[in-house]
């Protein structure tokens, strides 16, 4: 099978719905498709409308070795809760451990350059692991989260993972559409982001926002708005 286009993807109309989109992207990829998730509130309702549409999509996450307690509480009610098995995906060993000998425990604050190479080993080098031999991944990314992600749609062409197809049903979602479904179905919720941390990545790089601070305005917060994604959505 030829892989997808962006001129031979589905046309989807204004205002296509989750379950469109979900079952658009993974009829473009013609293959295996699996989610990438974070256990944030995004990644959970996305999980929970995999499950509800019983649509063949797989679960894997990246363990960084520096995610907060709660990310694995969550990780664990999920499959629990959905009786799934999620595929971990580590950095490589040897990476961390030269990366932490040469330039200490914090390197990523010192430059963005160390906080690009930081990323790069501990997710971006596992993600093209888990995504080796896939067709496409569904992420839980909505437009409004930050000025990175204004420009997204529901289903793109990953050129920089080997042209796979990228879903993205919460494209168009808004944050308090995505509390409504994860209240009405009483989803497992982070802890983090009932104590002001909208967006939970890494613990050392995630803090609480402020009243009035963008969704991801704690993550990096120490970088320009432009400059805060890791390196996993390269465009």
């Amino acid at each position: 099978m030829n892989k997808p286009t962006p001129r031979n993807l589905p046309q989807l109309p204004g205002g296509a719905g989750a379950e469109e989109i979900l079952r658009a992207g993974l009829e473009a990829a013609g293959g295996p498709v699996a989610l990438a998730s974070s256990f944030g509130i995004e990644d959970v309702v996305v999980i929970d409308l995999i499950r509800e549409l019983q649509l063949p999509v797989s679960i894997f996450a990246l363990d960084t070795g520096r995610l907060p307690e709660e990310t694995y509480q969550t990780a664990e009610a999920v499959a629990q809760r959905y009786g799934v098995r999620i595929d971990w995906y580590f950095p490589e060993r040897s990476a961390v451990e030269e990366l932490e000998r040469d330039k200490g425990l914090f390197s990523f604050r010192n430059s963005l350059e160390d906080r690009h190479q930081c990323c790069a080993i501990r997710k971006v080098e596992p993600l093209q692991r888990a995504l080796a031999g896939l067709s496409g991944w569904v992420t839980g990314m909505r437009a409004e989260q930050s000025v990175t992600r204004s420009v997204l749609a529901p289903l793109e062409i990953d050129f920089p993972h080997g042209g796979i197809v990228k879903i993205n049903p919460l494209a168009a979602w808004s944050e308090a559409e995505v509390w409504a479904y994860a209240e009405k179905k009483r989803l497992p919720v982070n802890p983090l982001h009932k104590q002001g941390y909208p967006s939970i990545g890494c613990a050392p790089c995630t803090r609480a926002v402020q009243p009035g601070e963008s969704t991801r305005a704690g993550r990096w917060w120490w970088e320009d708005p432009e400059h805060r994604e890791c390196g996993l959505h390269r465009k």
